[in-house]
């Protein structure tokens, strides 16, 4: 059954365009009423640093309190800060406004449930049929309206909670970090969370103005995080996103450290700790096939699903696995957190760096890589997907890399793009491939 507003990571789109205040309010209503129980209940409300943030966050506190929930406004902090806090502040629902690592005119509303996880579909169905019903007269009665506080301390709990994920004598004293927090919803609490562990940081991306979340900065776009680790000399650099919940790597050479190699890196770590729960790791269709043989020479297996972190957590619940992520940088360590979260796999990585005692470049490098060319084709309206042309280009590009390679071309689930994936031994034949199913798009959208 297809979903009007929910995508693959919560309701996202272009800040009054497809989020506008009067949906954003029915988000709350509707989300209220079906988690309003007999007794007064209470939402957390988190988000980034997005201009548009502020609009949002007054539309769900009206929805919410118009049906009687209680709201606790935290201001900035990061996604699975927001996940954390609704369990142990005992909120019945937990929002984060966010479009995650997307430009700052794009927002969203994620929603957790009070075990802190993303709703499930089921949910996100009722709370779609809300949407569209007439909920005037499901409204509370004056005296049961919900009142909304902002509460202090929240970034102080995040920070404490971060730090107990390491053992109690681990200090990163030492090791000089460059951490960039890509102007978003991570500003505060990642500085602050290193610094207190003994590490010497210099920071980037601290300076929000509602304008510039992502912008040049960030996981998205390292490139200014790599030469400032060169110039400063660091040990390590570290890149989150918008919300904080996905993160990359730059070694002492200034050189990127995808997902992939973090999975091998903590994989590899917490098997030799006895910390794994299951001899595998989640992954996604995404992940390079050089991770999968790396970890299979380890006795871990690797389980694939659909892009999408969502997918990557329904596996490790159904199955007790407790690592996996996706290349982007989306680490979830089920053991700590309900979604992925970067200040917790930067900290996993920064453990095995002093353990070891050895350069970021050599702990961090695990695998070499198979040649894999990504592309991203932006359209503005229709299917180019069931395109005859482009449906043709496909067939053609898997024919050609039979046995020597994978390909994968897929809808994103949050932005009008189609991303097309080809994987193999021969660069030359991927790149041809993808060049081929590229123009084929291009001339379709």
């Amino acid at each position: 059954m297809a979903r009007k507003y929910f995508g693959t990571d919560g309701i996202r789109g272009r800040a009054n365009g497809e989020i506008t205040p009067e949906l954003a309010l029915k988000v709350g209503q509707a989300a209220g009423l079906i988690f309003r129980g007999d007794h007064r209940h209470r939402v957390l409300i988190g988000k980034d640093t997005r201009l548009s943030g502020y609009m949002i966050e007054t539309a769900l506190v009206a929805g919410f309190t118009s049906v009687g929930m209680d709201v606790l406004l935290t201001g900035p902090i990061p996604t699975p800060a927001v996940g954390m806090l609704t369990r142990s502040m005992r909120a019945d629902l937990g929002v984060m406004i966010s479009a995650s690592h997307n430009p700052f005119d794009d927002n969203g509303i994620k929603l957790f449930g009070p075990d802190g996880f993303k709703l499930s579909d089921e949910v996100e169905h009722q709370i779609e049929a809300l949407i569209d019903s007439e909920l005037l007269k499901r409204l509370a009665k004056g005296t049961d309206l919900g009142r909304a506080k902002r509460i202090d301390g929240v970034q102080d709990r995040y920070i404490e909670f971060a730090k107990r994920t390491l053992p109690r004598n681990l200090s990163l004293g030492g090791l000089r970090v460059v951490v960039d927090c890509a102007h978003g919803a991570g500003y505060r609490v990642t500085p602050e969370a290193l610094r207190e562990l003994d590490a010497e940081v210099i920071t980037m991306g601290v300076e929000p103005d509602g304008f510039n979340i992502n912008h040049e900065c960030g996981s998205t776009e390292p490139t200014a995080l790599c030469q400032k680790v060169k110039e400063m000399r660091a040990d390590i650099g570290i890149a989150l996103d918008g919300d904080a919940d996905r993160v990359l790597i730059v070694d002492e050479r200034g050189r990127i450290v995808d997902g992939d190699q973090l999975l091998a890196v903590i994989a590899e770590s917490w098997q030799a700790d006895g910390r794994l729960a299951k001899p595998g790791v989640v992954a996604t269709v995404m992940s390079n096939l050089g991770l999968e043989r790396y970890l299979g020479n380890l006795g871990i297996a690797l389980i694939r699903t659909p892009v999408g972190d969502r997918y990557v957590l329904e596996q490790m619940r159904t199955h007790g696995y407790n690592v996996g992520g996706e290349p982007s940088g989306h680490i979830i360590l089920s053991d700590y957190t309900t979604t992925g979260d970067g200040l917790l796999a930067a900290l996993q990585v920064l453990a095995v760096v002093k353990k070891q005692d050895q350069p970021v470049s050599k702990v961090c490098h695990r695998f070499d890589p198979l040649p894999q060319v990504l592309k991203n084709v932006r359209y503005k309206s229709g299917k180019p997907l069931e395109n005859a042309k482009v449906r043709s280009a496909i067939e053609d590009a898997e024919a050609r890399l039979d046995g020597h390679g994978r390909l994968i071309v897929r809808s994103s689930g949050t932005e009008p793009v189609i991303r097309v994936m080809g994987e193999g031994d021969d660069k030359v034949l991927v790149e041809e491939v993808v060049d081929d199913i590229v123009d084929a798009l291009t001339n379709a959208a």
